[in-house]
């Protein structure tokens, strides 16, 4: 009976060690991918190139605790990102949506390649005339600079 009432004293510190702590918020491990999985997917608004999970910006650090909280709250992995985006705008996303808003943004790399395949056509396209031929004086000028 003793050994089953340590037991039962110990299952919550068990349960506990269990728990993860970053960034000042306690998760337990589920919570804790699932935060590592929303912060992957949002940018870094300092470095740019980089999610807030791979970021040691400050700024990255803050919106890693906001979406902790968010998931220790229970909200789902949609509200989640909806509220990161109301906040900070579209430019948050890694992969933003494909939007009237982000058209210009994936359409850009193509409208790059036709307007460089027009500007070669056009080179290509452009007559170059041949020189004047040489006067005669130019001619044996020409001549005895060359021997």
């Amino acid at each position: 009976m003793r050994k089953f009432i340590l037991a039962l004293a110990l299952l919550p510190a068990l349960a506990y060690a269990q728990m993860v702590t970053r960034d000042g918020v306690t998760l337990t491990p589920g919570q804790e991918a699932r935060a590592e999985d929303i912060g992957s997917q949002l940018r870094c608004l300092v470095c740019q190139n980089e999610s807030i999970e791979g970021s040691s910006a400050d700024l990255a650090k803050q919106l890693r605790v906001i979406i902790r909280q968010h998931v220790v709250a229970g909200d789902s992995n949609k509200s989640i990102m909806d509220y990161m985006v109301q906040r900070y705008g579209i430019f948050v996303l890694l992969k933003p949506p494909f939007i009237p808003l982000t058209w210009a943004l994936y359409a850009s790399p193509f409208v790059g390649i036709l307007l460089g395949f027009f500007g070669f056509w056009l080179v290509r396209r452009a007559k170059v005339e041949a020189p004047a031929p040489l006067s005669e004086a130019d001619a044996r000028r020409l001549d005895e600079l060359l021997k």
